[in-house]
């Protein structure tokens, strides 16, 4: 049984499209070579004819009038892939919790709206909750990726970040404004002193 959380991950992806997930992941990992995670799992869905909602096989298996179910035969390539990636510590399967596996997805989702909040690039952190539940179909009944992370924690967020960039390197790096809200206790949906600064410009 697939945790609902997860299964909207997968569900997500499929009802984008893999063209667009491949377009982005070659676009950020060009930018941002340092905070993208490569993954030959969707390439291996393409060639073996998925694309996903658009064609009925992805993930998923989509039937007109019947609800998606997950697709047994991706199982084999989730394995290639993960033998590929080497993400497998002493070449093992970690162990890890379908709420581990959530944040280990999320998380870096969450490092990633703090470098935004950082930049100036959104005026207020609701934005990108806006934005995340929109344009992301993040759930709604979780408020948003940083309304979301500040019910988790921030400083559970940054401990696991931290942990990870041990094992598995510089993808899941904590960023600065991660960083200084733990160590200051302060939210993640603070405004930060770049909004004041815009704000005052306004």
């Amino acid at each position: 049984m697939i945790n609902e959380d997860i299964s909207y991950l997968l569900r997500l992806q499929d009802l984008t499209g893999y063209g667009v997930e491949l377009s982005v992941e070659k676009n950020f990992a060009s930018a941002f070579p340092d905070r993208t995670f490569r993954s030959p799992l969707v390439e291996f869905l393409v060639k073996s004819g998925r694309n996903g909602k658009n064609n009925g096989k992805g993930y998923y298996t989509y039937a007109k009038g019947s609800k998606p179910k997950p697709d047994p035969s991706v199982l084999p390539m989730m394995e290639e892939s993960r033998k590929l990636t080497n993400v497998m510590p002493n070449g093992k399967p970690i162990s890890a919790s379908d709420k581990e596996i959530l944040e280990m997805i999320l998380f870096p989702v969450v490092n990633e709206a703090c470098r935004i909040l950082d930049e100036g690039v959104v005026l207020r952190a609701s934005d990108l909750d806006i934005a995340s539940v929109l344009g992301m179909s993040f759930p709604s009944y979780h408020g948003g990726i940083v309304f979301w992370a500040d019910k988790v924690g921030p400083s559970h967020v940054y401990e696991s970040l931290k942990k990870w960039t041990n094992l598995y390197g510089s993808f899941y790096k904590p960023s600065g404004l991660l960083e200084d809200r733990v160590a200051k206790s302060l939210t993640l949906g603070k405004a930060t002193s770049t909004l004041s600064a815009t704000m005052s410009r306004l």
